[in-house]
């Protein structure tokens, strides 16, 4: 009779083991692996989406995830044509990263009409979580508003009064000028000029003569990735902030702070919402990911994917299930973030991840002990700060009353 029930027992776990398993989970990162932002998110934010599997345990907890990645190639064409055939052939249940937020845009809205989740962590632009909002999308990492609010409203209150913007003319640099604009004008600037520059470009020549003709105390680099490596580089080589402007990179990834050097960086102000040395908790990760990474510090697009496919998980695995985007995203809102890059958080119904910002100043060379010491913390920013309030976005998600 013992051996009988020992036995019955032991398919009984069988059973259940077998049956945890079958919760199949199908990821999609999405993102830029060839152009001029493969540094900042590219093969870096699949290999940390495979590190969040890892560290989650997702098979021990009854979640059988695959991973598949594939290139937009910057165009918002190409990336809702991937999307449409993972989600509809491909079995994918949720897209991540997905930078250039023209890209992003075109992702959000096809993610809805499937009903799948759309998780971003490489766009900037603040739309996601205001007009453009949607059930099925949550956005990590950073947006335009933060930004403006971290460096905009850093380099006025440091005498910078007067801007000329170099605008990337695509949704993100737009995006990204206009926000900008208002955190420099509440705080007593003014913009005395701008010009739209073509993505991606090479040549910032003429662009760089217009601004440094316009007198401007400061000048805003409304790009990303390559743009703004190639943009500062020639910055310097025209003797424009020896000449008494400064330059605003609106957002830079430690990525480029180490491409172009603290020599040529040295005393830029940056907005960021992730560093590899900022706490034990940043450490040990970035130290796991460089072994992957040939030696290379993650980025906040590729800490975001970590952290955001973390936190999705966490929600398949209440549920026991991937496949209706908006519950899961529902899900997700409802459980507070927590994770070792981010620390704590929450998800607000716009879907607005809220966790600090840090203002940070390039290293000059003296003071830089390695080729990843980049930055020193100048402020952290507390999240409620640094994001548009939740009802001035005009979220159609979010009851204004």
């Amino acid at each position: 009779m013992l051996k009988r029930l020992l036995l019955a027992s032991a398919v009984c776990a069988v059973a259940a083991s077998q049956a945890l398993a079958q919760t199949p989970v199908k990821i999609g990162v999405l993102n830029d692996r060839s152009g001029v932002y493969a540094d900042i998110s590219g093969e870096g934010s699949v290999a940390a989406a495979r590190m969040a599997v890892e560290d989650f345990k997702a098979a021990e907890k009854g979640l059988k995830v695959e991973i598949v990645a594939a290139d937009h190639q910057n165009k918002p064409d190409v990336g809702a044509s991937i999307a449409r055939q993972w989600y509809d052939r491909d079995g994918v249940d949720a897209i991540f990263d997905v930078p250039t937020s023209s890209v992003a845009l075109a992702i959000n809205q096809v993610t809805r009409e499937k009903n799948k989740a759309f998780i971003n962590s490489g766009a900037g632009t603040a739309d996601l979580t205001g007009p453009q909002c949607s059930p099925n999308t949550v956005h990590w990492t950073y947006d335009t508003v933060a930004l403006a609010n971290g460096t905009g409203g850093a380099m006025v209150k440091r005498g910078g009064s007067t801007w000329f913007f170099l605008t990337a003319d695509y949704a993100f640099g737009q995006a990204l000028q206009r926000d900008t604009t208002e955190v420099v004008t509440r705080n007593g600037g003014k913009v005395i000029g701008a010009v739209k520059t073509p993505f991606p470009t090479a040549d910032f020549s003429s662009f760089l003569l217009q601004a440094q003709g316009s007198g401007a105390k400061v000048i805003g680099l409304a790009n990303a990735g390559g743009d703004t490596i190639n943009a500062i580089k020639q910055a310097a080589e025209f003797g424009i902030t020896e000449g008494g402007q400064a330059i605003a990179g609106l957002l830079i990834f430690s990525s480029d702070i180490h491409a172009l050097t603290p020599k040529v960086a040295q005393g830029l102000v940056l907005t960021e919402p992730f560093y590899w040395d900022l706490n034990d908790g940043t450490r040990a990760f970035s130290d796991r990911f460089a072994k992957q990474a040939g030696g290379k510090k993650p980025t906040a697009v590729q800490a975001g994917v970590y952290a955001s496919v973390l936190h999705y998980l966490k929600a398949v695995e209440a549920l026991k299930s991937a496949s209706d985007g908006s519950k899961v995203v529902a899900k997700m809102k409802e459980i507070p973030t927590d994770d070792p890059l981010f620390g704590k958080g929450n998800i607000r119904p716009d879907g607005r991840t809220i966790h600090d910002m840090y203002l940070f100043e390039v290293k000059k060379p003296a003071e830089s002990k390695g080729p990843w010491d980049l930055y020193k913390t100048l402020a952290t920013i507390p999240g409620s700060e640094a994001f548009r309030p939740l009802n001035q976005g005009n979220c159609p998600l979010v009851n204004k009353s």
